[in-house]
């Protein structure tokens, strides 16, 4: 998983003293469902993953009572892939409270699509009546010489990322469960390594290289033999976790596959569900995804009023050109589903002040001039500042998220 790796109703955005969006438009897709599979350590790890079955039901979800069209419109909305929306609409179907996985490596300061992007998705998902488990990845950070592979700091950087979430607003109201990977693989390490076992079994190595890409790796890269390893847990881990949905983003999309073919392999039914949100780009120019080692590429979290405003600024965003340009996927992924809507203040000689109430108003003036960049980066920046005031309070009035905070900074971000 990458070291980025997780609404509807009245109003779906979360809790505490975050700015809140008005409304959060529908969202993505579940996934297959996976029965109770507790095998024992005798039980061959194909046979428990088959054990897995679509009629298991969970406890009842307090959300308000929605249809399943409802439910899957809003799923559906997360990702942008859908692998596939007839097993989507299946699982809900038959299951009332789906399992969705997410995960992500602790490996340094955290960005605005893993921070805000990620609360969007899981907030619809709870909504939408699923149960959301984030995988904290610390081994797999390790695993893939993340922060050096010092195992004490990627704990500290896992903690710092959980307080981010609280504080923007993720809704953590029962129907989130943070998990660390290290904890979990240890407590029940009978179930957990046969499974890996077994697909490491199943698979040539170049099918697990052609995987690399979700470390962040390529297949031309020299890699460790735990970097050959990764891709074979984090498949076992979507068993393990007894996810339906795996909710990843596109750049997981290789592993998520692999697990299908694992399920085609041991002749399994129900396959897990993926759903692939979208990957926003870096904020300079070819920039195919934000980076942690550069810090012009991507607004973090906790970054100063004056920072965003100059990242910002600096950031490409050619006049009239859609295509390419991260200041509109910031306000089409980020800024529309948080705030439904995005104001412009201006000048009366560059057109006045506009709301404008839908992305597809926003491009048609854009593409015709209407709409300048001199106009709609300051208005961006305003939106996001707006966003990310609640993580820059509680970062400096609790002194548990300050200290983590300045620890996290400290540390040096290793590839």
């Amino acid at each position: 998983m990458s070291s980025e790796k997780s609404e509807v109703g009245q109003d779906m955005n979360p809790t505490t003293n975050a700015t809140k969006p008005e409304s959060i438009p529908p969202s993505s897709a579940d996934n297959v469902v996976m029965v109770d599979q507790s095998p024992s350590s005798l039980t061959p790890p194909s046979t428990a993953a088959q054990s897995l079955s679509i009629n298991s039901q969970p406890p009842p979800s307090s959300t308000p009572q929605l249809s399943v069209e409802e439910r899957f419109r809003i799923i559906r909305s997360v990702g942008e892939e859908c692998i596939q929306e007839d097993e989507l609409l299946n699982l809900l179907t038959h299951k009332p409270q789906p399992v969705c996985y997410d995960g992500f490596e602790p490996s340094g300061r955290m960005h605005i699509a893993q921070g805000v992007m990620k609360t969007i998705n899981v907030n619809k998902l709870t909504s939408a009546g699923c149960r959301v488990k984030i995988w904290i990845a610390d081994w797999f950070a390790q695993l893939n010489n993340k922060m050096g592979g010092d195992l004490k700091k990627i704990k500290i950087v896992g903690q710092y990322l959980i307080e981010i979430w609280k504080a923007v607003g993720m809704d953590l109201n029962g129907n989130v469960e943070f998990l660390w990977s290290s904890d979990e693989i240890n407590s029940r390490a009978s179930e957990y390594w046969p499974l890996v076992m077994d697909v490491a079994r199943r698979n040539k190595l170049p099918r697990i290289m052609r995987c690399c890409q979700i470390m962040g790796r390529s297949e031309q890269e020299e890699l460790s033999a735990a970097q050959i390893l990764y891709p074979c847990m984090q498949c076992a881990d979507i068993f393990f976790l007894k996810a339906d949905i795996c909710q990843l983003g596109m750049d997981q999309r290789k592993v998520n596959v692999l697990a299908r073919e694992y399920c085609d392999d041991i002749k399994r039914k129900n396959k897990p569900i993926i759903l692939s949100h979208h990957m926003l780009p870096g904020l300079q120019q070819g920039q195919e995804k934000m980076s942690k080692s550069d810090p012009s590429s991507s607004i973090f979290m906790e970054d100063e009023e004056a920072e965003v405003n100059v990242k910002i600024k600096k950031a490409y965003c050619p006049p009239k050109i859609v295509e390419g340009n991260p200041c509109l996927e910031y306000i089409k992924y980020i800024i529309f589903p948080w705030f439904n809507e995005f104001k412009v203040e201006r000048s009366a000689e560059n057109g006045g002040d506009k709301t404008f109430k839908n992305f597809e108003e926003l491009v048609s003036d854009y593409e015709r001039g209407e709409l300048h960049p001199a106009d709609l980066k300051p208005a961006l920046s305003r939106a996001l500042n707006k966003i990310l005031q609640p993580v820059r309070d509680h970062f400096t009035n609790d002194a548990k998220a300050k200290d983590l905070l300045k620890r996290v900074k400290s540390y040096r971000v290793t590839k």
